[in-house]
């Protein structure tokens, strides 16, 4: 599996002298990977260490006791559901000792300053279980012979939490005859959705997203921080569908990012330089991604 990941300074925040409040973390397991992605909150003076926090809380709690390939649906799925609890508990533990610890001079600290978004994924072929608290997304490549008639899998989600989406985009890897397909999973929020939940609001696991996906033909996941979403994600009207439909994963990116890496083995320089150009820089925003991609081919 090859797994690589890239966290870039905003143009915003490098203007005001604010350093990157994004982090990536990923864990690899035996024929399994776990992902996190996490966005501090942009005025909270502590959120790149709360984003922090919550990556490494992530990647701990999901390498625990990950379900097998063959496990059922339930199995899987009630597992991620309590696993995610688990993440948005040990986060809240996990930012009250660094408070307790390291006294502020001007008086105590309330957890709201560490706060930040999270998404996480872990990957085992056929199947993804996705965790997700605020406005961080995640993508979801398949693979199909080139020629291939129809779609390369259902890619239906299954779970707890809000429904994920199901924009597609199509690409070919010429060199193997194999098609790429992009499907946005984890959507991020709505216009007009009420304000952003981190893992330190009240109620935060009651508002956690937790779903898993089984998928034959699965060949990559792609989790990243909101301020990706421009670079990343095409409104509807590409493809001439309307509002309604929702943002579409953009297949210039991820099918040409998955290209990319298998072709150098990994390397996340690409991405990187990706992140930092002009078409990254419009947003202002940190900017995340971070891959696993399951088949070389």
């Amino acid at each position: 599996m090859i797994v690589a990941g890239a966290a870039v300074q905003g143009t915003a925040h490098l203007a005001r002298g604010q350093g990157c409040q994004d982090a990536f973390k990923a864990v690899g397991l035996d024929g399994a990977a776990v992902l996190a992605v996490a966005d501090g909150a942009g005025g909270r003076e502590r959120s790149a260490l709360g984003a922090h926090i919550a990556v490494d809380t992530a990647c701990r709690v999901l390498a625990e006791g990950v379900p097998g390939a063959e496990d059922a649906p339930e199995t899987w799925t009630g597992w991620i559901a309590a696993a995610g609890a688990r993440v948005v508990e040990g986060y809240r533990r996990a930012v009250e000792g660094v408070l307790s610890a390291v006294p502020a001079p001007g008086g105590p600290v309330e957890a709201g300053a560490l706060a930040a978004t999270l998404a996480a994924a872990v990957v085992r072929p056929p199947w993804v279980a996705f965790v997700s608290v605020g406005d961080c997304f995640g993508t979801v490549l398949t693979r199909e012979p080139t020629g291939a008639r129809g779609a390369a899998g259902t890619g239906e989600p299954t779970g707890s939490g809000e429904s994920a989406g199901t924009g597609e985009s199509t690409g070919t890897r010429e060199s193997t005859g194999v098609r790429d397909r992009c499907h946005l999973v984890l959507p991020p929020p709505v216009p007009g959705a009420p304000e952003t939940v981190f893992l330190s609001s009240p109620g935060a696991a009651l508002r956690l997203r937790s779903f898993v996906l089984w998928e034959p033909d699965l060949s990559g996941v792609v989790l990243a921080t909101d301020g990706c979403a421009a670079l990343t994600l095409d409104h509807p009207s590409v493809r001439e569908l309307p509002p309604e439909a929702g943002p579409l994963p953009s297949e210039r990116f991820f099918c040409g990012l998955a290209a990319t890496l298998r072709s150098n083995g990994g390397d996340a320089e690409p991405l990187r330089a990706l992140l930092s150009g002009p078409g990254a820089a419009r947003t202002g925003d940190d900017l995340t991604v971070l891959c696993a991609l399951t088949d070389g081919g």
